[in-house]
């Protein structure tokens, strides 16, 4: 008797679909987590094997046969197979998109899952014991024995092309005597180096979060570590992947950020001997599969990636690691909307392994979690070595001259940091050379004619864009609407700041880092490279620069508009600033000499700014989460948003509507709804914009209330002429 296949399909609905073994195959000898070809609709999809069963709800006539069997064996586990389907139903998305997810870009397109190799050649026992003068009448078999006893890591072909193409012919022999061996190492392995000792010893903070968590190696448990900013927190990190790798266990590194990948991979380099794997978006799709690949199979025991890297299979699992925990860019705000740092953690305690989630700015979230006992904390309390925090102070610039935006005594500050030899780093969270245009003869301003938004001045390119949909035209030399040539930058941006650099400090080298100018592959780490080397004067960047970099001769940090994240709608705008400020003040001053950090401010006397640099970060947590419970705003409750858009206004508040009767009707204890809303950005690519929020102070009655919408959402008419979906979480309400 034939078994029925379930598999999951990448596609928008939310149930997995039975087939047909093909011919000649009953069924059994398939596994799940194999990648499958499946004819859908006409077309032919990759799919995923979830289980194999005795029976359908379906008659058998009318199912299918599958395709192609793609993987004789899975490439994900059982456990990988148990974690997605958990996320899943938490997130109330598509199994077979989150499966697809899992996957890099050419597996989902059903690529062969194959490691790209080189050929190395190394020295046998035989080779290292034998006196190499019994070659002496062979000479380029002795050349390459000393080539090969001088690199126990072994050569590749391009080490050893100086040798001539008779190596070959010399490798060969060699081989035949036993002295040599041939290996194919997988391309992305072929750079292991000998391991570099810290520089310095640990701290008792230190050396004591070390401890705790190698005590935990082999059991679930999650550890928060605050550390204040330069405190050592990636000393503990290597520190734990070290004890693991000894152990002969794998290290999964996540980070929230591209740009803070290359120091992170520098250090973990020179600090570690074993390969290490990276797994991020910069990366092409042939090289994220193939990281993907040695940290499935367990030849790279270390991977450091960003959010989707949190998927990869582990052959080794021994401990997962989040740096910069709090940071937004954790969750996805697209399409499968999960949080990687939530998951690691439910992912971890499937695995049995612990998690540690480190910042210097926790999230109030994980606070909330480690008063109440469910995450262990940790502390750093001091930079490491001898570096003092820096000192904050508050500059009011009410009725000073800004050129560019830099007030006169920020222009003093920066020129006596600069007379001594040391960097300084201006911060502005906005890119582009001014967020507006406008005409001074009629208050005409230009704006994206797709979406409720200015469209940003882009000087060096020439160009008017939209950062919400990409739309972009050249600048304009007439107003729109009067045909006066009197059109004006307005406000702000880091290219139009890195121009009145250039005129108040002509002598200096500037770098501007932000996303417009670090596009080119590559250009980052350049440009990182020569900011720690010492090369560059002033450092001009937006919040690429706010977290995890390293520059030791930065001694003066100025916040250039600090006001903007002070009046917002969003009731997390609060924690992200002060989150914002104490990371980018800790770019200052982290080695032998003191730090300044200047914030520019219209409100010096605003209660946050205050009690941030009054009482410190914890001090504005626990008042902030005071005000928080008041409100019975997460983390003192449980929330999910459901967005839906169109090309019109009436189809998404129908549907919405509609939801929001739903959910009255199913009377689900201690659930709130609030909305149909418009979003605060209504109009985005063409398309209208509303949302509608389900709160609870129970995560179980939440996601009962979600099933039973899901469940009937499908069949209500407007549901199929609007594009809609459901946020779990939401960090992001705009």
């Amino acid at each position: 008797m034939s078994k029925i296949l379930r598999i999951a399909v990448p596609i928008p609905l939310r149930r997995i679909f039975d087939y047909l073994p093909p011919e000649n195959c009953n069924g059994n000898e398939l596994r799940p987590g194999i990648r499958i070809t499946v004819p859908f609709r006409g077309q032919k999809k990759i799919g995923y094997l979830i289980e194999v069963a005795d029976h359908s709800e379906m008659p058998l006539s009318r199912l299918k046969p599958i395709g192609e069997i793609i993987d004789e064996e899975p490439l994900i586990s059982t456990k990988d197979l148990k974690f997605l389907l958990w996320t899943s139903r938490y997130y109330h998305h598509p199994l077979g998109e989150v499966i697809s997810s899992a996957f890099p870009i050419p597996l989902r397109k059903g690529k062969p899952a194959v490691l790209s190799s080189h050929q190395y050649l190394f020295t046998t026992e035989k080779g290292r014991t034998s006196q190499i003068s019994d070659l002496s009448r062979a000479r380029r078999q002795t050349e390459l024995m000393r080539m090969l006893l001088a690199s126990p890591q072994g050569l590749g072909a391009r080490d050893l092309a100086g040798l001539g193409c008779n190596w070959r012919n010399s490798a060969k022999q060699l081989v035949e005597k036993g002295l040599i061996e041939i290996k194919r190492i997988p391309t992305l392995l072929s750079c292991a180096q000998s391991a570099t000792p810290a520089s310095y010893s640990l701290n008792p903070a230190q050396k004591m979060a070390i401890e705790q968590v190698s005590r935990a190696m082999g059991r679930f448990k999650t550890f928060l570590l605050e550390g204040v900013t330069g405190s050592g927190k990636t000393e503990v990190y290597l520190g734990l992947i070290e004890f693991a790798l000894r152990q002969g266990k794998q290290v999964m590194v996540l980070i929230p950020e591209i740009s803070l990948t290359p120091q992170l991979e520098a250090r973990f380099r020179e600090r570690l001997a074993e390969p290490i794997a990276v797994f991020h978006s910069g990366l092409s799709e042939s090289e994220r599969q193939q990281a993907w690949l040695c940290f499935r199979q367990g030849l790279a025991p270390v991977l450091l990636g960003t959010r989707s890297a949190v998927f990869t299979p582990m052959r080794n699992p021994g401990l997962i690691i989040l740096d910069e925990e709090h940071d937004a860019s954790f969750k996805q705000q697209e399409r499968f909307r999960f949080s990687a740092r939530d998951i690691s953690i439910v992912r971890a305690k499937q695995l049995g392994i612990p998690v540690l989630l480190g910042s210097a700015t926790p999230s109030f979230e994980s606070i909330f979690n480690a008063k109440r006992g469910r995450f262990e904390q940790l502390f750093l309390p001091e930079r490491a070595g001898i570096a003092l925090p820096p000192v904050i102070k508050l500059l009011d610039i009410r009725n000073q001259p800004l050129e560019e935006g830099l007030s006169p005594p920020l222009v003093a500050e920066i020129k006596r940091t600069l007379a001594v030899g040391e960097q300084v780093l201006l911060f502005l969270n906005r890119r582009g050379f001014a967020p507006i245009l406008i005409c001074h003869g009629c208050g005409w301003i230009a704006s994206c004619t797709r979406c409720d938004s200015r469209l940003v001045i882009h000087v060096s390119h020439g160009k008017l864009r939209c950062h919400h949909c990409g739309y972009e035209q050249i600048i304009l030399k007439l107003c729109q609407s009067c045909g006066a040539q009197d059109l004006h930058p307005l406000g702000l941006g880091t290219e139009r700041v890195e121009g009145g650099l250039g005129g108040l400090f002509p002598n200096a080298k500037i770098v501007r880092i932000d996303r417009d100018s670090t596009q080119r592959k590559g250009h980052l780490e350049s440009v990182l490279r020569t900011v720690t080397s010492g090369c560059v004067d002033i450092l001009l960047g937006t919040q690429m620069l706010a977290k995890g970099h390293h520059f030791p001769t930065v001694t003066l940090v100025g916040i250039l508009d600090v006001d903007a994240g002070l009046y917002s709608t969003d009731f997390r705008a609060p924690e992200r600033l002060a989150q914002l400020i104490v990371q980018v003040a800790g770019r200052a001053g982290r080695e032998q000499k003191p730090g300044k950090v200047i914030l520019q401010t219209h409100n010096p006397d605003h209660p946050l700014l205050n009690a941030l640099i009054q009482k410190g970060y914890r001090g504005f947590v626990d008042n902030a989460l005071a005000e928080r419970k008041a409100a019975l705003l997460p983390p003192f409750s449980f929330q999910a948003l459901m967005r839906a858009e169109a090309t019109n206004t009436e189809s998404p508040m129908r549907l919405l509507k509609e939801v929001r009767n739903l959910a009255v009707e199913l009377r689900i204890i201690d659930t709130s709804v609030f909305g149909p809303v418009s979003a605060p950005l209504t109009k985005k690519a063409g398309l209208f914009r509303f949302q509608l929020l389900f709160q609870s102070p129970e995560r179980k009655n939440l996601h009962r209330l979600l099933e039973l919408i899901l469940a009937k959402v499908s069949a209500l008419p407007s549901g199929k002429r609007v594009r809609w979906s459901l946020d779990v979480d939401p960090l992001d309400f705009y």
